[in-house]
């Protein structure tokens, strides 16, 4: 990453669609007392312009909220609050304080988490890349690992440690997405995306087993790695980020499109691919590129929704959330087959995570991350939103909202 000369605001877009749930000028926490959080702030666990929150998800009456661990004084990496909060409610901690604590020699913690991910049969994925202070020091903690919690009785029921031959030198995990069905409950399979270093970890819950995926298409693209985003232009590199899964097909697996967060363009393989271990490198063309979304369009999440086949994504460069309707046009990717959903220059500032929850409401963060990055926030400005409408209401007036019969059967 390589921060630039400022850059001048596009046009302002107006975002009309989706609204507003919470909204944060800085971050606090719920502390056992005041005096803990005062103390907190004493010893520099807690330095309030160094949260951030970064990753969104959805379950029951909770939103999860990440808080990723880029300087010193984050007390706490793995968050809540109630879906009906106030306005700018303090972070939880989930499962609780002790488990977010850095120090000490505990082997059950949550280190530095950037997206969760709650899976069809109650369970919490979480991927730790053990670094705190990334922007400065990057102290490793431990090594990356998968932890996952069983969110009706909030304990951890699974932590994973990556094999050696899972990670490079440059290895950087900041995605988990799961594959499983409800009624298979023990057969499911974690995708980690490594941004680092250009490819696909997949992890077998039934095998307790990890294996890397390769393929040129993971890397970033040279030509899309320069971003202008709030006033900040910067260069990044980073490979393969979104990941979005389609509904189980015929055959028994799933279509997972993906992106590079440094490109324009979309890729497609199958799960029946990547889940086999001994020829997921060695299918190189059984990986197919879908097509790109045009100038500017590069994207961090995706996630799709399998009530009308949308697949949502964000558009850093824009400000804004794009859709492409998979089951419409399952062999169509192009700029006119993607479509803005909202777009707005002051509220959806690096719109940085986004999930589609079980009643199909479209879930958005955002968190201004270049400015935190490499200038600084204004704290009397609001600087974090989580927004939210339903699906069809997003996709209103757009051409993701395709007529039943153009809908692809599987």
């Amino acid at each position: 990453m390589v921060v630039g000369v400022l850059a001048p605001w596009s046009a302002l877009g107006l975002n009309t669609k989706l609204r507003e749930v919470f909204r944060w000028k800085q971050l606090d926490y719920e502390f056992p007392t005041e005096e803990a959080r005062q103390a907190a702030i004493q010893s520099g666990n807690f330095i309030q312009e160094h949260n951030l929150p970064l990753g969104i998800e959805v379950w029951n009456d909770k939103v999860f909220i990440t808080v990723p661990r880029w300087r010193p004084g984050v007390p706490s990496s793995l968050n809540w609050v109630p879906i009906n909060g106030e306005e700018s409610p303090k972070l939880r901690p989930y499962p609780d304080w002790k488990f977010n604590e850095v120090q000490g020699n505990g082997t059950q913690k949550v280190v530095n988490t950037f997206r969760v991910r709650a899976d069809v049969c109650d369970r919490l994925w979480v991927i730790d890349c053990g670094l705190v202070d990334i922007l400065g020091q990057a102290k490793p903690i431990w090594s990356t690992k998968l932890l996952v919690f069983d969110l009706k009785s909030d304990t951890l029921i699974r932590s994973y440690t990556l094999k050696e031959s899972d990670t490079r030198p440059k290895s950087f995990f900041a995605n988990v997405v799961v594959d499983v069905t409800p009624d298979d409950c023990e057969n499911a399979h974690a995708y980690l995306p490594d941004l680092g270093s250009n490819a696909l970890v997949v992890y077998s819950w039934a095998e307790n087993d990890s294996w890397r995926v390769k393929h040129h298409y993971f890397h970033f693209d040279p030509l899309f790695g320069d971003f202008n985003i709030g006033g900040v232009n910067f260069q990044w590199t980073d490979g393969i980020f979104g990941v979005a899964l389609s509904p189980v097909l015929a055959d028994g697996y799933r279509k997972l499109y993906f992106h590079p967060l440094s490109s324009i363009n979309e890729f497609v393989v199958s799960t029946k691919i990547v889940k086999n271990k001994t020829i997921a490198s060695d299918s190189y063309h059984a990986y197919k590129l879908l097509g790109n979304r045009g100038a500017d369009s590069q994207a961090t999440a995706s996630f799709l929704d399998e009530s009308s086949g949308v697949v949502f994504y964000t558009q850093v460069n824009k400000n804004a959330v794009g859709c492409w309707n998979s089951y419409a046009f399952p062999d169509n990717y192009s700029p006119l087959t993607n479509a803005i959903v909202a777009a707005d220059n002051e509220t959806m500032v690096f719109p940085n995570d986004l999930k589609v929850d079980r009643n199909s409401n479209l879930w958005v963060l955002t968190d201004r991350l270049p400015t935190f990055m490499y200038k600084r926030l204004d704290t009397k400005d609001v600087n974090f939103r989580v927004l939210m409408a339903p699906v069809q209401e997003a996709i209103k007036g757009t051409v993701c909202e395709a007529p039943k019969f153009y809908r692809y059967q599987f």
